[in-house]
């Protein structure tokens, strides 16, 4: 037994370890927020979703389990629990695995490297032995820091860099009393290659690589279904994002779409398209300058109203299974982010940009929400959870096999 109680410890949005029982908790409180299904498919669909431990890609892997009754594999890369805790993605796993047993849900969950063929090749043996030899729809939601390239071996890093010219921006810390600051910070400009090397990772190149990979073997049902997850995001974060190092991968993924969409219409009758989220807290998210303020001040305008990631992703499972139409824009993604992007919900939010200073931020941010957000992300400060209370740390890993 490895109980003990869990004191946060964090470095600004990171928190170096994670809650057990308060990951559980989110898991099953997204599951519960979840619609309930429009109606019974008559065969439980069989979907991989890699990328299913966090953010927008553990809400695909939930929204899909309770609403749309799909069976398969997630596959995420997390770290087993030791000297610290595990990663909260590892607690997270095993509450999604524990609770989709107990609602009748087959879902098999690898842990390691996605962009690799050894992973794409267990994936595809899963498909062929363990569900009947064809896959119904593919999830990518990949954000990682690096990715290494299984032909070459060369390993690309991606980079959060504005491109041209150097970009400053108000960008919200909390100090080590948990005081809210309202900051200037300036990041240095793309140089050299990279625009490539980040395209090379959050790309559409390992996409494209797990729907060859799995085609090669003939595992791609009739009518087979991608969808890989994007966003685009405001006007006032756009030099760091949209225009940014990671604006140029979301183009490529978007770009590999197209590409895909061709390809699998002619070989199954399928189509690939991208889901463009609305903005939530995540891991990934909070690293991106000026983004933590931005976030802030739209659920200030918002308040509940803000649509949160797991009720993006029910409807993103309804567009796919047929339950609500294909709703496509002119470049043909699918945009879950209306309700972000609308103009006077944008023209409030910017109001609140402009005069946002630490003096201020109290009054036009939700900062209560955004503060429990950041740390719900590692399980802490979740509703119903006794954090005075020690807890068992060294949770297994599912079960594959059962």
């Amino acid at each position: 037994m490895t109980e003990r109680v869990i004191t946060p410890r964090n470095r600004g949005f990171l928190f170096l370890d994670s809650h057990p029982a308060g990951c559980a908790r989110l898991v099953e409180d997204m599951w519960r927020a979840v619609p309930p299904p429009v109606a019974a498919p008559d065969r439980a669909p069989v979907a991989l979703v890699i990328g299913s431990s966090a953010g927008y890609g553990l809400a695909a892997t939930i929204a899909g389990l309770a609403r749309a009754g799909i069976r398969g594999i997630g596959v995420c890369f997390e770290k087993a629990p030791g000297r610290l805790t595990g990663t909260a993605g590892w607690y997270r796993t095993a509450a999604t695995a524990e609770l989709a047993r107990s609602q009748g849900r087959e879902m098999v969950f690898l842990n390691g490297d996605a962009f690799s063929d050894a992973m794409k090749e267990q994936v595809s043996e899963l498909i062929r032995h363990r569900f009947g030899g064809r896959l119904d729809y593919l999830i990518y939601s990949v954000a990682a820091p690096r990715r290494t390239d299984p032909d070459t071996g060369a390993t690309y890093a991606s980079v959060l860099k504005p491109v041209g010219e150097a970009y400053r921006t108000k960008t919200l810390v909390f100090a080590d009393g948990g005081a809210p600051e309202v900051k200037e910070v300036e990041t240095q400009p793309a140089e050299g290659d990279d625009i490539d090397q980040t395209v090379a990772v959050m790309g559409g190149s390992d996409w494209e690589r797990w729907i060859d990979h799995l085609a090669d073997r003939e595992l791609l049902a009739a009518g087979f279904t991608t969808a890989a997850l994007s966003y685009i995001g405001s006007s006032l974060t756009a030099a760091i994002y949209r225009q940014g190092t990671i604006g140029a991968a979301k183009a490529h993924l978007e770009q590999t779409a197209r590409i895909l969409d061709e390809r699998l219409a002619k070989l199954v009758g399928g189509r690939a398209v991208t889901f463009v989220n609305g903005a939530a807290v995540t891991q990934s998210s909070t690293a991106i300058p000026g983004i933590a303020l931005y976030v802030g001040l739209l659920r200030g305008v918002l308040g509940d109203t803000m649509m949160p990631p797991v009720a993006q992703l029910s409807e993103l499972w309804d567009q796919l299974t047929g339950a609500r139409p294909l709703d496509l824009d002119e470049d043909g993604r699918v945009r879950l982010d209306t309700w972000e992007l609308d103009p006077g919900v944008q023209a409030a939010v910017a109001e609140r940009w402009n005069t946002a200073t630490t003096d201020t931020i109290t009054e036009l941010a939700d900062l209560d929400w955004f503060h429990a957000e950041v740390r719900r992300l590692y399980g802490l400060a979740v509703p119903g959870v006794d954090y005075t209370a020690p807890v068992e740390t060294d949770v297994p890993w599912p079960d594959s096999t059962s």
